[in-house]
């Protein structure tokens, strides 16, 4: 195959927002990528907006200020936090037993869930010993760096 078509075949893909590009002739083949080792890699989805809502009015401030009537419950124990992002897992298979229920009694250093990230199972273990009091992430959720996880107490 001439180089000379080849470099217009990248000038091209430059050129457009394709992202590979696979030309044949009789039994030569070159085939053109942006992304190394020729992966591609999915596109993040667009944000969706929604139509602008009008301003609410404003509120007439109360008299007195009030005790706030929903809040987050609040727990005695310690909370176990994530050491990382990525998608919490209770059990360390799909429809197998979850490693701790409400109520269990766990050890430290006893693994309490798992935290997937980068498709790495990450065990995360209990840090002292105690009673499950809380499971605040449901299965199979994404977790934040330092998002609390577990109620030990």
């Amino acid at each position: 195959m001439d180089i000379r078509k080849v470099k217009k075949l990248i000038e091209l893909l430059e050129e457009s927002n394709i992202s590979e590009i696979e030309i044949q002739e009789g039994e030569e083949s070159v085939r053109i990528s942006r992304h190394p080792n020729g992966v591609s890699w999915p596109q993040p989805p667009m944000p969706q907006y929604g139509a602008p809502q009008p301003p609410a009015a404003p509120a007439a401030a109360p008299a007195s200020p009030e005790p706030a009537t929903e809040m987050a419950p609040s727990y005695q124990g310690h909370a176990l936090t994530s050491p990382m992002v990525g998608t919490f897992y209770r059990s360390p298979a799909p429809g197998s037993k979850p490693f701790v229920e409400l109520g269990s009694s766990v050890k430290k250093g006893e693994t309490v869930c798992i935290v997937e990230a980068m498709k790495m199972m990450n065990q995360i273990e209990a840090d002292r010993d105690g009673v499950i009091e809380a499971i605040l992430v449901e299965d199979g959720e994404p977790v934040e760096f330092d998002q609390p996880m577990l109620v030990i107490s």
